[in-house]
């Protein structure tokens, strides 16, 4: 049974069974103060405020049998799927310091943005579940030579709810590639965030979302999609 999420441009209606979320690098790296973005000097308040209606948002997804899906930005160790010596994702990376051995909040040893590390976990609060499906991405889109596309096919999902970090990079790069293949999309803008341009007129946060409203998707908030939930069915997790 469909339900309508009040957002804009106008509503859209979904069926709880046939809906992901789409949670994007809610991990330490970009969370943490000791992740990369909090040791390269980036504002991580903003990340961090998005934490909360998140949660909410996960709780309550999960009681309605939507499919919750969790995309890591990381890389192989050897740093062998970030691209060539010359490839513009390895050089950004590596100015933001990727492969570098830094210690854990815990004295462990850890790598900026690789698999396996305290670096790459999702951050406590928002831990998945056991049913939870995890995917590894290594470069701004979720999509990008991983099997998204074809878990979700599986899962029978054809709307997206976009949460997660950040908004103008790999929230919207993902959120593009979806509406390439078709997927409806729905992004809360409470639940996702960007510190890049937030000293500027207006955020980057706020154009990805004038542009997402108009062209590749809907906009709400988390309040809106928990309305609309307390009207769907109750379904136990697939």
């Amino acid at each position: 049974m469909k339900t309508t999420v009040r957002a804009d441009p106008q509503p859209l209606a979904i069926d709880p069974t046939e809906t992901a979320v789409i949670v994007v690098d809610m991990q330490n790296d970009f969370l943490s103060e000791d992740g990369m973005f909090g040791r390269a000097g980036l504002d991580i308040a903003p990340g961090r405020a998005v934490i909360e209606p998140t949660a909410s948002v996960l709780d309550a997804a999960r009681r309605a049998g939507m499919t919750i899906v969790y995309l890591k930005m990381e890389f192989e160790a050897d740093l062998s799927n970030a691209g060539g010596p010359e490839a513009p994702n390895l050089v950004r990376h590596l100015a933001l310091g990727v492969g570098q051995t830094v210690d854990a909040p815990d004295a462990s040893n850890s790598r900026v943005l690789i698999k396996d590390t305290w670096n790459t976990e999702i951050v406590p609060e928002l831990a998945p579940q056991s049913h939870d499906v995890v995917m590894s991405k290594h470069r701004y889109s979720g999509f990008f030579e991983t099997e998204l596309d074809a878990v979700l096919k599986a899962h029978r999902i054809s709307n997206l709810i976009f949460t997660g970090v950040t908004t103008s990079v790999c929230v919207e790069s993902t959120l593009r590639d979806a509406f390439f293949r078709d997927y409806k999309c729905l992004l809360l803008r409470d639940c996702t965030a960007e510190p890049i341009g937030n000293d500027l007129a207006r955020t980057n946060h706020e154009a990805s979302l004038l542009v997402i409203q108009m062209l590749f998707g809907w906009v709400t908030d988390s309040a809106a999609l928990l309305q609309a939930l307390q009207v769907a069915p109750i379904t136990a997790p697939q």
